[in-house]
Protein backbone atom coordinates (compact mmCIF):
# COMPACT_ATOMS: atom_id res chain seq x y z
CA UNK A 1 0.00 0.00 0.00
CA UNK A 2 1.43 3.39 -0.89
CA UNK A 3 1.56 6.43 1.65
CA UNK A 4 -0.19 9.74 0.76
CA UNK A 5 3.00 12.22 0.46
CA UNK A 6 2.35 16.01 -0.36
CA UNK A 7 4.32 17.43 -2.80
CA UNK A 8 7.24 19.17 -1.97
CA UNK A 9 7.62 22.44 -3.56
CA UNK A 10 11.17 22.59 -5.67
CA UNK A 11 13.72 25.17 -5.17
CA UNK A 12 11.65 27.78 -7.47
CA UNK A 13 8.69 27.61 -6.25
CA UNK A 14 9.92 28.07 -2.68
CA UNK A 15 11.58 30.85 -3.50
CA UNK A 16 8.80 32.50 -5.05
CA UNK A 17 7.08 32.13 -1.80
CA UNK A 18 9.83 33.14 -0.10
CA UNK A 19 9.57 36.53 -2.13
CA UNK A 20 5.39 36.62 -1.90
CA UNK A 21 6.16 36.52 2.18
CA UNK A 22 8.52 39.47 1.92
CA UNK A 23 6.39 41.68 -0.49
CA UNK A 24 3.54 40.74 2.12
CA UNK A 25 5.78 42.04 4.84
CA UNK A 26 6.55 44.93 3.60
CA UNK A 27 3.54 46.02 1.72
CA UNK A 28 1.93 46.02 5.60
CA UNK A 29 4.75 47.69 6.87
CA UNK A 30 4.55 50.39 4.21
CA UNK A 31 1.08 50.76 4.69
CA UNK A 32 1.09 51.11 8.11
CA UNK A 33 4.25 53.89 7.41
CA UNK A 34 1.55 56.12 5.17
CA UNK A 35 -1.49 55.72 7.29
CA UNK A 36 0.33 57.28 9.98
CA UNK A 37 2.17 60.17 7.81
CA UNK A 38 -1.46 61.08 6.31
CA UNK A 39 -2.92 61.07 9.65
CA UNK A 40 -0.46 63.05 10.82
CA UNK A 41 -0.42 65.45 7.83
CA UNK A 42 -4.24 65.59 8.14
CA UNK A 43 -3.43 67.00 11.51
CA UNK A 44 -1.36 69.11 10.28
CA UNK A 45 -3.68 70.89 7.25
CA UNK A 46 -6.67 71.03 10.07
CA UNK A 47 -4.04 73.55 11.85
CA UNK A 48 -2.94 75.54 8.82
CA UNK A 49 -6.26 75.78 6.66
CA UNK A 50 -6.06 79.50 6.21
CA UNK A 51 -2.09 79.51 5.13
CA UNK A 52 -2.65 76.32 3.22
CA UNK A 53 -5.29 78.48 0.78
CA UNK A 54 -3.80 81.65 1.04
CA UNK A 55 -0.83 80.01 0.07
CA UNK A 56 -2.16 78.21 -2.87
CA UNK A 57 -4.65 81.36 -4.33
CA UNK A 58 -1.03 83.70 -4.10
CA UNK A 59 0.57 80.99 -6.14
CA UNK A 60 -1.90 81.03 -8.77
CA UNK A 61 -2.05 84.76 -9.05
CA UNK A 62 1.60 85.04 -9.23
CA UNK A 63 1.83 82.34 -12.00
CA UNK A 64 -0.51 84.56 -14.04
CA UNK A 65 1.19 87.89 -13.53
CA UNK A 66 4.38 85.86 -14.44
CA UNK A 67 2.74 85.12 -17.56
CA UNK A 68 1.25 88.25 -18.24
CA UNK A 69 4.92 89.66 -18.07
CA UNK A 70 5.73 86.84 -20.66
CA UNK A 71 3.26 87.58 -22.88
CA UNK A 72 3.59 91.54 -23.05
CA UNK A 73 7.76 90.69 -23.40
CA UNK A 74 6.74 88.77 -26.43
CA UNK A 75 4.12 91.56 -27.69
CA UNK A 76 7.03 94.11 -27.41
CA UNK A 77 9.78 92.05 -29.60
CA UNK A 78 7.10 91.75 -32.06
CA UNK A 79 6.07 95.36 -32.42
CA UNK A 80 9.48 96.70 -31.85
CA UNK A 81 10.22 100.43 -31.99
CA UNK A 82 5.84 101.06 -32.95
CA UNK A 83 5.33 99.19 -29.84
CA UNK A 84 2.66 101.03 -27.48
CA UNK A 85 3.16 100.28 -23.34
CA UNK A 86 -0.16 98.90 -22.05
CA UNK A 87 -0.31 100.50 -18.24
CA UNK A 88 -1.65 98.36 -15.77
CA UNK A 89 -3.49 94.62 -16.16
CA UNK A 90 -6.95 94.56 -16.58
CA UNK A 91 -9.16 95.65 -14.32
CA UNK A 92 -12.70 94.40 -13.35
CA UNK A 93 -14.83 95.84 -11.04
CA UNK A 94 -16.46 93.87 -7.94
CA UNK A 95 -19.40 95.46 -8.99
CA UNK A 96 -19.80 93.55 -12.35
CA UNK A 97 -19.88 90.42 -10.49
CA UNK A 98 -23.08 88.91 -10.34
CA UNK A 99 -25.21 89.85 -7.12
CA UNK A 100 -24.95 86.68 -4.81
CA UNK A 101 -27.07 86.46 -1.58
CA UNK A 102 -24.84 85.69 2.01
CA UNK A 103 -26.22 81.93 2.75
CA UNK A 104 -25.07 81.32 -1.24
CA UNK A 105 -21.40 83.33 -0.18
CA UNK A 106 -21.36 81.39 3.23
CA UNK A 107 -22.18 78.20 0.96
CA UNK A 108 -19.58 78.65 -1.84
CA UNK A 109 -17.27 79.44 1.13
CA UNK A 110 -17.59 76.38 3.16
CA UNK A 111 -17.35 74.10 -0.51
CA UNK A 112 -14.85 76.32 -1.81
CA UNK A 113 -12.62 75.81 1.46
CA UNK A 114 -13.54 71.57 1.77
CA UNK A 115 -12.47 70.69 -1.91
CA UNK A 116 -9.10 72.97 -1.73
CA UNK A 117 -8.26 71.16 1.36
CA UNK A 118 -9.00 67.50 -0.19
CA UNK A 119 -7.16 68.40 -3.48
CA UNK A 120 -3.97 70.71 -1.87
CA UNK A 121 -0.98 69.59 -3.94
CA UNK A 122 1.25 69.37 -0.25
CA UNK A 123 -1.42 66.55 0.06
CA UNK A 124 0.05 64.82 -2.73
CA UNK A 125 3.78 65.33 -1.82
CA UNK A 126 4.11 61.32 -1.79
CA UNK A 127 2.74 60.96 -5.22
CA UNK A 128 4.68 63.60 -7.43
CA UNK A 129 3.19 62.28 -10.47
CA UNK A 130 -0.08 63.95 -9.28
CA UNK A 131 1.56 67.37 -7.83
CA UNK A 132 0.90 68.74 -11.41
CA UNK A 133 -2.51 67.35 -11.36
CA UNK A 134 -3.62 68.71 -8.54
CA UNK A 135 -2.47 72.08 -8.84
CA UNK A 136 -4.64 72.25 -11.99
CA UNK A 137 -7.49 71.29 -9.81
CA UNK A 138 -6.73 73.99 -7.55
CA UNK A 139 -6.61 76.23 -10.56
CA UNK A 140 -9.71 75.79 -11.14
CA UNK A 141 -11.47 75.64 -8.18
CA UNK A 142 -10.05 78.64 -7.77
CA UNK A 143 -11.19 80.26 -11.14
CA UNK A 144 -15.03 78.93 -10.23
CA UNK A 145 -14.69 80.29 -6.66
CA UNK A 146 -13.96 83.69 -7.73
CA UNK A 147 -15.93 83.98 -11.32
CA UNK A 148 -18.28 81.50 -11.46
CA UNK A 149 -21.76 80.84 -9.33
CA UNK A 150 -22.97 78.41 -6.39
CA UNK A 151 -24.07 75.76 -9.04
CA UNK A 152 -20.78 75.93 -10.88
CA UNK A 153 -19.37 74.97 -8.08
CA UNK A 154 -21.16 72.73 -6.51
CA UNK A 155 -20.80 70.76 -9.62
CA UNK A 156 -16.82 70.88 -8.98
CA UNK A 157 -17.05 70.03 -5.60
CA UNK A 158 -18.76 66.73 -6.60
CA UNK A 159 -16.81 65.67 -9.69
CA UNK A 160 -13.64 66.41 -6.73
CA UNK A 161 -14.85 64.23 -4.10
CA UNK A 162 -15.52 61.67 -6.78
CA UNK A 163 -12.57 61.17 -7.26
CA UNK A 164 -12.95 61.82 -11.05
CA UNK A 165 -10.63 65.33 -10.93
CA UNK A 166 -7.59 62.91 -9.38
CA UNK A 167 -7.80 60.43 -12.62
CA UNK A 168 -4.80 60.20 -14.71
CA UNK A 169 -4.53 58.23 -17.66
CA UNK A 170 -2.22 55.06 -16.48
CA UNK A 171 1.26 54.03 -18.28
CA UNK A 172 0.97 50.93 -20.09
CA UNK A 173 3.05 48.53 -17.84
CA UNK A 174 1.79 44.99 -18.60
CA UNK A 175 4.41 41.81 -17.72
CA UNK A 176 5.38 40.21 -20.44
CA UNK A 177 4.33 36.96 -20.95
CA UNK A 178 7.55 34.95 -20.91
CA UNK A 179 9.23 36.94 -18.53
CA UNK A 180 9.07 34.65 -15.50
CA UNK A 181 7.50 34.93 -11.89
CA UNK A 182 10.75 35.16 -10.00
CA UNK A 183 11.36 38.36 -12.45
CA UNK A 184 8.14 39.79 -11.74
CA UNK A 185 8.18 39.54 -7.79
CA UNK A 186 11.67 40.46 -7.58
CA UNK A 187 10.61 43.90 -9.42
CA UNK A 188 7.57 43.84 -6.62
CA UNK A 189 9.62 43.54 -3.94
CA UNK A 190 12.65 46.13 -5.06
CA UNK A 191 9.65 48.72 -6.04
CA UNK A 192 8.55 48.47 -2.61
CA UNK A 193 11.61 48.69 -0.86
CA UNK A 194 11.82 52.03 -3.18
CA UNK A 195 8.40 53.70 -2.19
CA UNK A 196 9.56 52.41 1.53
CA UNK A 197 12.84 54.58 1.34
CA UNK A 198 10.88 57.87 -0.18
CA UNK A 199 7.99 56.88 2.97
CA UNK A 200 10.40 57.13 5.65
CA UNK A 201 12.80 59.74 4.22
CA UNK A 202 9.26 62.12 3.76
CA UNK A 203 9.75 64.66 6.16
CA UNK A 204 6.52 64.45 8.10
CA UNK A 205 7.22 61.22 8.77
CA UNK A 206 10.91 61.92 9.94
CA UNK A 207 8.90 64.74 12.07
CA UNK A 208 6.12 62.23 13.35
CA UNK A 209 8.89 59.53 14.42
CA UNK A 210 11.79 61.64 15.94
CA UNK A 211 10.30 65.02 17.22
CA UNK A 212 9.91 64.33 20.81
CA UNK A 213 6.44 66.54 20.16
CA UNK A 214 5.81 65.93 16.70
CA UNK A 215 2.83 69.07 17.06
CA UNK A 216 5.38 71.41 17.62
CA UNK A 217 5.97 71.42 13.83
CA UNK A 218 2.89 73.14 13.80
CA UNK A 219 4.35 76.54 14.61
CA UNK A 220 7.16 75.67 12.08
CA UNK A 221 5.09 75.45 9.14
CA UNK A 222 3.15 78.78 10.22
CA UNK A 223 6.24 80.45 10.05
CA UNK A 224 7.25 78.65 6.71
CA UNK A 225 3.93 79.81 5.45
CA UNK A 226 3.54 83.07 6.73
CA UNK A 227 7.16 83.91 5.36
CA UNK A 228 5.79 82.49 1.68
CA UNK A 229 2.54 84.50 1.89
CA UNK A 230 4.71 87.68 2.89
CA UNK A 231 6.90 86.98 -0.01
CA UNK A 232 4.10 86.27 -2.63
CA UNK A 233 2.01 89.20 -1.60
CA UNK A 234 4.81 91.47 -2.50
CA UNK A 235 5.59 90.04 -5.38
CA UNK A 236 1.76 90.16 -6.80
CA UNK A 237 0.93 93.36 -5.14
CA UNK A 238 -0.11 95.20 -8.25
CA UNK A 239 -2.80 92.56 -9.08
CA UNK A 240 -5.56 91.20 -7.04
CA UNK A 241 -7.49 88.09 -6.77
CA UNK A 242 -9.95 89.47 -10.02
CA UNK A 243 -6.87 90.83 -12.23
CA UNK A 244 -5.39 88.92 -15.54
CA UNK A 245 -8.96 87.11 -16.69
Amino acid sequence: MTKNTFPVPNDNEQEQLLLKAKIKVLQQELNDIEQKTTAFEAILRSNLTNELIEEQELTVLYKKVQLAKKEKRFAQKRKGKNFKDLKGLKMIAKSSLPAISDDDQKEKKRLYREAMLFVHPDKFSMHHEKIDLATEVTTKLIEIYQNGNLAELQIFHTHIFSGNAMLQFPINSEINAVASVDTYLQNELEKLEKQMQLAKNKHTYKVLTEYENPLTFIDELKEYYQDRIYKLKKRTRKANMFDLQ
